[in-house]
């Protein structure tokens, strides 16, 4: 998987071929069960290096076409304003790779052999989070980018965050949005009772 980091640098490994079916247990070629699994071939996985990341690419394994699909799971270092584009940033780099091996195994470990997967992990340096996971879409020519979500307050309002927010607004192509069940609603101000 090459990783790709803004600045020129790049790290990472060979592209690989791997054998994914969509994991769980579920069958997802039953009519009726799930219309859009097996819709795509080109998909993109924005990861942050939390438990979200797993349902990520289970979704996204999931959504993904039986032959020939190309997941990107992708990690984005923001880099502060007050700093350079190309700025080191040894820790923030060093948790992106373990997000990305991470996600990477976890696809790998979905493995099956109903479904070819070309597994690619890309490490970008950017501004804005938002912005490079659409920049990747496009120079992916994505079908469709795979995000989860946990509902948060932020001035007393709920919201999903302004990166889910950039990318629903600016993406080129479809974004699919996985909410996460709350742990404690109403710890956070989101009891819905």
């Amino acid at each position: 998987m090459g990783r790709r980091l803004r600045g020129g640098r790049r790290s990472g490994r060979e592209k690989g071929l791997y054998f994914a079916d969509c994991g769980e247990g579920r069958e997802t070629e039953t009519p009726g069960q799930n219309p859009v699994a097996g819709a795509y071939q080109r998909l993109v996985v924005p990861v942050s290096g939390t438990a979200a990341d797993d349902h990520a690419v289970a979704l996204a394994l999931r959504l993904g076409a039986r032959r020939g699909t190309a997941l990107t799971v992708l990690y984005v270092v923001e880099v502060p304003q007050s700093m350079p584009l190309d700025a080191e940033l040894p820790a923030a780099v060093a948790r992106g790779e373990a997000a990305l091996a991470r996600a990477e195994e976890l696809a790998r470990s979905l493995a099956g052999k109903e479904m070819a997967v070309e597994l690619a992990g890309e490490l970008l340096q950017s501004r804005s989070i938002g912005a490079a996971v659409v920049d990747e879409a496009i120079a992916r020519n994505a079908e469709v980018i795979v995000l989860t979500a946990t509902v948060r307050r932020r001035h007393g309002r709920p919201t999903i965050g302004e990166t889910i927010s950039y990318v629903m607004l600016n993406a080129p192509c479809e974004v699919v949005v996985g909410r996460l069940r709350p742990t404690d609603p109403s710890a956070a101000g989101l009891d819905w009772r």
